[in-house]
């Protein structure tokens, strides 16, 4: 194995799904006052922008209104794109009164956007004094992709990432993963919209499972933004606890980061894979998608060259998935500063593609976009106040 490839401390990383490091739900935590934003010396607010259906008719309940106000609200803030109380014409004079007073619609801010030479469009967005986070809208024919955040940094380590280089944080709330959607619907405007939803742009989505599951309901639901599950696609390395209780509750895309046919290099590139081996993984997978046939599990596989690209490693991942309803998407590796990798070159991913695809699996390579403006995958930094202190143990190293 490569020196260069430092195992990471997998002991260390949070894998509890309620414990202290994960925000309770939005739905959960909405008449326990969780939900609010404090100004100094103002009155706190209750942010609707982070309520699903259900935490909204819960808060229509506690205000002693009927909660069909529910979807009028989702339809004024998810659909029309306001925040101003005043212009919801179908309540009545007195509830928007009230909804100014004690409630407010408050996305993240944009700190600043760049614009690529190819369309991508990268918003860097506020979310607290000291961290901020990015967002990518990818345009293509006839579709738009916006690839989301759901943590601050990342909890996991995984070496062939700028955004695990950067530490962690914190998760990020219902209203701060659902804004993110909510700010590029607004900016991009009437004449360009968001049909793709996926959660591949900073941290893990299943360590901060509660709010990322929230979120993910407001993208599907009818009075909202209306995508359907195949076009929402929550991308996992692959905490396998957390997708089987996903599987009780959502039914949104699959999406996971394997990036190995085997575990001994899978420990180095994906420290989780100590906890979580492939076979636990991919048997976790099988029961995500259950029985329905035209369902497919997305094989993430980032190519690193002399790392994971030989013929050999691309025939052990047919043979690994030979019983896995899936296609395999591979990524062509993005540099950032620092790393100790390289992208194979293309004859070796069309040779890699070739293998796997005669081994009876659909297989596409994934087009580098937002190159020039670090947008690309796994190039996300954002600015990570990071308490685990990562960032801090990885420059000492340099």
């Amino acid at each position: 194995m490569d020196s260069a490839l430092a195992p990471a401390n997998v002991d260390s990383v949070p894998l509890a799904l309620n414990g202290a490091t994960h925000a309770p739900s939005q739905t959960d935590s909405v008449l326990k006052n969780e939900s609010v934003s404090e100004n100094r010396g103002e009155a706190v607010k209750t942010n609707l922008l982070g309520l699903n259906r259900k935490a909204m008719e819960e808060y229509f309940r506690s205000i002693g209104e009927k909660p069909f106000r529910a979807s009028q609200l989702l339809q004024w803030i998810h659909q029309r794109g306001t925040d101003d109380f005043a212009a919801m014409t179908n309540l009545s004079k007195s509830m928007r009164g009230y909804l100014t007073e004690h409630c407010e619609i408050r996305p993240p801010e944009i700190a600043h956007v760049q614009y690529a030479s190819d369309g991508v469009i990268k918003w860097v967005l506020q979310v607290d004094a000291t961290n901020r986070i990015e967002t990518v809208f990818i345009p293509e024919e006839g579709r738009g992709t916006l690839c989301i955040s759901s943590q601050v940094g990342c909890a996991l380590n995984c070496s062939f990432c700028s955004t695990a280089q950067q530490g962690f944080n914190r998760n990020l709330s219902v209203a701060e993963i659902i804004g993110q959607l909510w700010v590029a619907q607004r900016e991009l405007g009437r004449e360009r919209r968001v049909t793709n939803v996926v959660l591949m742009g900073m941290g893990e989505p299943l360590l901060n499972f509660n709010n990322v599951v929230d979120a993910t309901d407001l993208m599907m639901d009818d009075f909202s933004y209306c995508l359907s599950k195949r076009r929402v696609t929550l991308s996992t390395s692959g905490v396998v606890p957390a997708l089987d209780r996903l599987g009780e509750v959502s039914d949104v895309s699959l999406a996971v980061s394997l990036h190995a046919p085997d575990d001994g290099l899978r420990n180095e590139l994906v420290p989780i894979n100590r906890k979580y081996p492939i076979k636990e993984l991919l048997d976790a997978c099988k029961r995500y998608i259950g029985t329905e046939g035209r369902r497919k599990v997305t094989i993430e596989y980032v190519l690193l060259e002399g790392i994971n690209d030989s013929p050999a490693q691309a025939r052990a991942l047919g043979k690994l998935l030979a019983n896995v309803p899936s296609k395999v998407n591979l990524i062509p590796f993005n540099p950032f500063p620092n790393s100790r990798y390289r992208c194979s070159s293309p004859e070796t991913i069309a040779h890699f593609s070739e293998i796997v695809q005669k081994a009876g699996i659909i297989t596409t390579t994934r087009k580098t976009r937002g190159v020039d403006i670090d947008a690309a995958c796994g190039q996300l930094v954002g600015k990570v106040n990071d308490r685990s202190k990562r960032h801090f143990r990885l420059q000492a190293i340099e």
